[in-house]
């Protein structure tokens, strides 16, 4: 009779010589760092046709089968991990950004007023007639409230009669980024800073020549700045 451990080697021996003639075929792919769950190909689909199960399958197939299907289902808890961790990190760099706009905010509700506040970063609108830009006619340059970029000359403002700062044109259109505005039952065109996004007015399509256009500008959205 032979021993028990003699016996356990022989098999273990058996089982890997056996491994090593079964052809491993399974698919992993990258993880997403977005923290989506990566793909990993079901055991059944991973699993080449001979060793699939079928009438008369022999157990040394089968064997080669459920080996593979742990192989696969540890490499997918390894993925799970990974894609676990770099969602954490995401997560985490989501909230410093987070609190990096909160301090930013802070810090401009204590350096604009009130209505500066309300006009560039809650979309507001100042009352017509009452900016202190409407009826200014000294020569200069108009310049971002928020991030002092210049925007506006003044040999393109006009007197349009609109309640509000009017200019014919910008500086450079680059400076501005036009989106389209749906608000308050309108169809308009929004002017923000492009450097800051701060809101400034809307341009609209009644404009004098050669432009057409007219940027109809808050004046708590501006600083002024006079040629020297």
């Amino acid at each position: 009779m032979n021993h028990p451990n003699i016996s356990n080697r022989k098999r273990n021996a058996a089982q890997a010589n056996r491994l090593k003639k079964i052809p491993f075929n399974f698919t992993l792919s990258s993880v997403d760092v977005s923290g989506s769950l990566p793909y990993l190909t079901t055991w059944k689909s991973a699993i080449p046709e001979n060793l699939k199960k079928k009438k008369g399958t022999s157990k040394k197939k089968m064997f080669g089968a459920r080996v593979l299907r742990s192989v696969t289902c540890s490499l997918w808890r390894l993925s799970l991990a990974a894609s676990r961790t770099a969602s954490a990190a995401t997560s985490t760099h989501h909230a410093a950004s987070l609190k990096v706009d909160q301090a930013n905010l802070k810090s401009l509700k204590e350096r604009l007023t009130a209505e500066q506040y309300h006009v560039t970063q809650e979309k507001g609108t100042e009352r017509p007639f009452s900016g202190v830009y409407n009826h200014h006619s000294d020569p200069g340059t108009y310049k971002c409230v928020v991030c002092d970029d210049v925007l506006f000359s003044s040999d393109s403002k006009f007197d349009s009669g609109c309640g509000w700062p009017a200019f014919s044109d910008v500086l450079d259109k680059s400076k501005v980024k036009l989106t389209p505005d749906f608000s308050h039952g309108s169809s308009r065109t929004e002017v923000t800073c492009n450097k800051c996004g701060a809101h400034l007015g809307h341009v609209f399509d009644d404009g004098p020549k050669p432009t057409g256009q007219r940027y109809c500008i808050n004046s708590a959205s501006l600083n002024f700045a006079g040629k020297k």
